[in-house]
């Protein structure tokens, strides 16, 4: 699989303020990529590089070798959808098509009113008048129906409800089935979204501090509980991420390889092992970094 979108010590800075520090990554083809970190991390502005729509302060950001910014052929291939205000905006969702078709080489305009369609959209109302669902709706049928190979969406399904959310996943394993490209999906609903992901980013701080596969990621999270006494003694050494007491029983939270020895050495015990889910990882991953 060959590696579609680089970044090279990229640097984004706002007058005084560094809003990414040496971000360092490899994007391939054909893959679906969650970007999470907290409010204010640096999402957006690492998305924007990705897009073409801001220049690094420093570093390179390069597609297939080519500097993305300011390169009419680069963005081309790119649709980066993020929340927008309608307000003012008197068009209706059938211009729009007509102005991805004249625009987007790629616009499948069949599949934008059929998805039209399935979100119950209004194509000769104004965006104005249309609710925050319906305007999210709109937002992700460009996206998905622009069919570009590089396909990014920042938050921009947050006013769906939960039903049409979960019509959008579907919509987006179908489209990776039908038309692979490479997806990259900002969010905060982490545990609802965590299974469309190939690989995590997680970025803190304005640094990319986690670039993993979802299942190699999930194989490094594990719990330790049982008895206070043998719990500390098992985990001794180990990187603990988070610790829970209740009474005598000591829940820990741990990252990093479960080798066979210390694997053994918690069996003997006879503590349990468990699971951590992705959206916990990130938590306390990001509490204190890695």
């Amino acid at each position: 699989m060959t590696k579609k979108v680089e970044a090279k010590n990229a640097n984004v800075s706002y007058k005084d303020f560094q809003a990414l520090h040496d971000i360092n990554l490899v994007l391939e083809n054909e893959k679906i990529y969650g970007l999470i970190g907290r409010n204010g991390a640096g999402k957006t502005s690492l998305l924007s590089l990705l897009a073409g729509y801001r220049k690094a302060t420093s570093g390179e950001v390069e597609m297939v070798g080519e500097t993305i910014f300011e390169n009419e052929k680069a963005m081309s291939q790119i649709t980066f959808v993020y929340q927008s205000d309608y307000k003012d905006n008197h068009d209706t969702i059938h211009k729009y098509f007509d102005l991805a078709e004249r625009y987007r080489p790629t616009f499948d305009r069949t599949y934008a009113e059929q998805l039209a369609k399935v979100f119950q959209l209004p194509l000769n109302k104004p965006l104005k008048t249309l609710s925050a669902g319906m305007q999210s709706a709109f937002q992700v049928t460009i996206g998905l129906a622009n069919r570009t190979p590089i396909t990014i969406f920042d938050e921009a399904y947050q006013g769906m409800d939960a039903p049409t959310r979960e019509i959008f996943y579907n919509e987006i394993l179908e489209e990776q089935s039908r038309y692979p490209r490479t997806f990259i999906l900002s969010t905060h609903l982490i545990s609802e979204m965590e299974y469309l992901f190939d690989e995590v980013l997680v970025v803190h701080q304005g640094k990319l501090i986690l670039q993993e596969q979802v299942d190699t990621l999930l194989e490094r999270g594990y719990s330790v509980t049982g008895p206070t006494h043998d719990v500390l003694e098992a985990v001794s050494g180990l990187h603990v991420l988070n610790e829970e007491q209740l009474g005598g029983t000591k829940s820990v939270m741990l990252y990093g390889e479960l080798t066979k020895e210390k694997e053994d050495e918690i069996k003997r015990k006879e503590l349990d092992i468990g699971t951590i889910s992705l959206h916990d990882l990130f938590i306390h991953l990001t509490k204190e970094g890695l």
